[in-house]
Formats: C-alpha cells, structure tokens, sequence
C-alpha cells in the first residue's frame, strides 16, 4: 500500500474512532426531566401577575389565571396606583427558587404566548386567591378560563369590603398612579401606605 493510501486509511479509522466515541457517549442528564407534570421553580416575579417559571423540559411565562394587578411593566401604558406594591407582594410569596405546582384551565396560552396557569405553593398556598385576598389584585376572568371564578370572586369581595390594599389606597383597580409613584414610592394624601406583611414562605 503507498504511502498515501496508508495515511488516507489512518484519517478514516480516526474519523470513525471519534464518530463511534460520540455516539457512545452518554448524552448529559436533563435538569428536573424527572420532575413530574406542572412542577416548577420560580426563576423570578415579572409583575403582579406575571412569573418565569423553569419547568422540566422549558423555562416558561405564566400569566396567572382569574386575576388582574396594576401595571408596571405594559409597554405604552403608564404605571398604575398599587402596582409597584402588587409586584413586590407576589415576589415575597413566591421569590426565586420557590417550588410551585401549575395547573392549567381551558386555553392553554394567552395571544402573548404567556403560559396561563393556577399557581400553587409546595404548602398549598394558591397564589393567585393570595394576591386577590390580600388586596393586591383584582378578579378578572375571560370566558372560557373560568375554572375558579366563584372563588377568586369571593376573594376580591371580602379584599373590597376590608378595603385592603388597592382598594383603600387606589379606590379601585386600575387607577393611574401620581407623577410621584413612577419610582415605585406610591404615595396616598401625602404618605406612603403600609404594607401587611407578605405571608410566609416555607
């Protein structure tokens, strides 16, 4: 055999050594592939009623289902009375790393492209009755997505009739924030209202 046929049969036992090695290489454990369906870590709180969650095979967008928060972040619309204060309450229920199980309704995705989805703590918590109840949110349901309509519905009536949050600082959902709220520092007849403390995480 020539000496250039030699070499030539050298780089094809070479190439073939190198595509058989990675074949055979084990391909590298997926993060939580084992993870069962609608479980998931929290990466972070996008607003009031907006989180990233990392689940098995995606980190995903959750619009979360039945409720409705000031804005904050809309692009075109300004910020809205309460909503610095709606997004940092869903951020201290459920802060990054906080397991939370997802469940879904009728439509699986709004026209965004946001996973819609109930969310609920590792302790059961539900968090999106929490940020209703807790004055941070308002119901707002769109047909077919009803699942727990009569439930959040309660829950902003009794957040109403307590005048918590929203609902004593702002009158109401959706109100436009003073000039002075733009930094976050919401602030009612001249002081900025208190905070109930956000509940517990385990």
């Amino acid at each position: 055999m020539s000496p250039a046929l030699r070499a030539l049969a050298a780089a094809a036992s070479a190439v073939a050594a190198l595509i058989l090695t990675f074949v055979a290489w084990p391909a590298p454990a997926r993060p939580h592939a084992d993870r069962p369906p609608g479980a998931g870590t929290v990466v972070r709180a996008v607003d009031g009623d907006t989180l990233v969650v990392e689940l098995a095979t995606s980190t995903e967008t959750v619009r979360l289902v039945g409720i409705d928060t000031p804005e904050t972040v809309a692009p075109g619309r300004p910020v809205e009375c309460y909503g610095h204060e709606a997004a940092a309450h869903l951020a201290a229920l459920v802060p990054p790393g906080t397991e939370v199980r997802l469940s879904r309704d009728v439509e699986p995705r709004d026209r965004y492209d946001r996973l819609l989805a109930y969310v609920h703590r590792a302790d059961g918590l539900f968090v999106n009755a929490a940020q209703i109840e807790d004055g941070y949110a308002d119901a707002r349901h769109y047909p077919p997505n009803v699942a727990h309509r009569p439930g959040l519905d309660q829950a902003e009536h009794r957040a109403r009739e307590a005048g918590l949050g929203l609902w004593g600082a702002c009158g109401g959902p959706h109100v436009p924030a003073p000039d002075s709220a733009r930094d976050g520092t919401h602030q009612v007849h001249g002081r900025r209202p208190g905070l109930p403390p956000p509940r517990a995480v385990p």
